[in-house]
């Protein structure tokens, strides 16, 4: 088995990769990022990237089902 690979099934596992934009600037105007809001250049745009997580804009891909994570989280609670 290589380093890119899992037990199940051969998968591959693949590095987290920042998004490629221009060093030092914001990932979503391109304007230069600040240090306070780094890598944003602002609040404003740090908001709306935290606006695009929480509307779901951004996934992280699964084979799980809604069904079957809801399952989970029930068998979860029952458990505690």
């Amino acid at each position: 088995m290589t380093a890119d690979e899992t037990s199940s099934g051969g998968a591959r596992v693949l590095p987290f990769e920042p998004a490629r934009t221009a060093a030092g600037r914001c990932p979503l105007c391109g304007k230069p990022a600040r240090k306070e809001t780094r890598p944003f250049c602002s609040r404003h745009c740090a908001n709306i990237d935290l606006g695009h997580w929480l509307d779901g804009h951004y996934r992280i891909p699964t084979e799980e089902t809604p069904e079957s994570a809801e399952a989970a989280r029930r068998a979860d609670e029952f458990e505690e």
